[in-house]
């Protein structure tokens, strides 16, 4: 195993492969985080650039399996109606993800946990953030902002969320553009990183290994969604968020 993995133990990668499948379930019942949860977990033990790796794989294999639940065909309305943000989302991504050596861990980490933090408890609060669907420079924007975080993190989860959320798109509908939206950059993502040398022959084999323990947590967590209602998939997405964008900042602070 060891030549295998130079980088674990025989104890890290158990840890590795639970982490993975805790990262699923969470998945598995709000649509995301899943990329979250494993660069949080895996960077106790592993180098940020390690930890990336490790996350690309399982990630895009979980949002395939989430963006074709309800069939191929309402994926590619999912796609087209959010076609905008898919577009800045990709170009963003691809461009960031050559910085991932560049800029500073601390800065983006609070970038993307400040605000996530501030519009939950927002949310809270009671105080309802609202988007039109047809806003597209909101659409734009957000869909840059999330293409860089994933670029530079292999996490773009919380700003998608918290747009979806903001647009009060419906359980169903949100799961599934979740899974078409961050299929769409975990393609990207995995293209960006061949290129930059963070996914290469050493740290593939660990990215693969992480496949199985995730997708068995999204099976389960996915069984939790289903018996959940619009108003507690609710709480529960920001509740998520909510612990996302802490630790972001306690990372980034700490």
């Amino acid at each position: 195993m060891e030549a295998l993995f130079p980088f674990l133990t025989p104890f890290t990668l158990i840890c590795a492969l639970g982490i993975a499948a805790c990262a699923g379930f969470v998945k598995g019942v709000v649509g995301f985080a899943q990329p979250l949860v494993i660069i949080s977990g895996l960077t106790l033990f592993l180098s940020p650039e390690l930890a990336l790796a490790g996350l690309i794989v399982p990630t895009l294999v979980g949002n395939a399996v989430q963006s074709l639940r309800q069939g191929v065909a309402a994926a590619w309305a999912s796609a087209r109606m959010f076609r905008v943000f898919l577009i800045t989302g990709g170009i963003t991504l691809v461009l960031s993800a050559q910085l991932v050596r560049v800029v500073p861990e601390r800065w983006m980490l609070l970038a993307i946990g400040v605000p996530v933090v501030f519009f939950v408890l927002l949310q809270l609060s009671g105080v309802r953030l609202r988007v039109r669907p047809d806003n597209r420079v909101a659409e734009a924007v957000t869909g840059a902002f999330s293409g860089v975080t994933g670029g530079l993190m292999g996490v773009w989860g919380p700003p998608t969320v918290a747009y979806l959320t903001a647009r009060e798109t419906p359980k169903a509908d949100q799961m599934r553009v979740q899974g078409v939206i961050y299929g769409a950059g975990s393609v990207a993502l995995l293209g960006a990183h061949l290129g930059s040398g963070v996914l290469r022959a050493e740290t593939l084999p660990f990215s693969i290994v992480m496949i199985l323990p995730a997708l068995l947590g999204m099976w389960l967590g996915g069984r939790v969604s289903d018996r959940i209602d619009q108003s507690a998939f609710r709480r529960a997405t920001l509740i998520v968020l909510l612990f996302a964008g802490a630790n972001l900042i306690r990372r980034a602070l700490f």
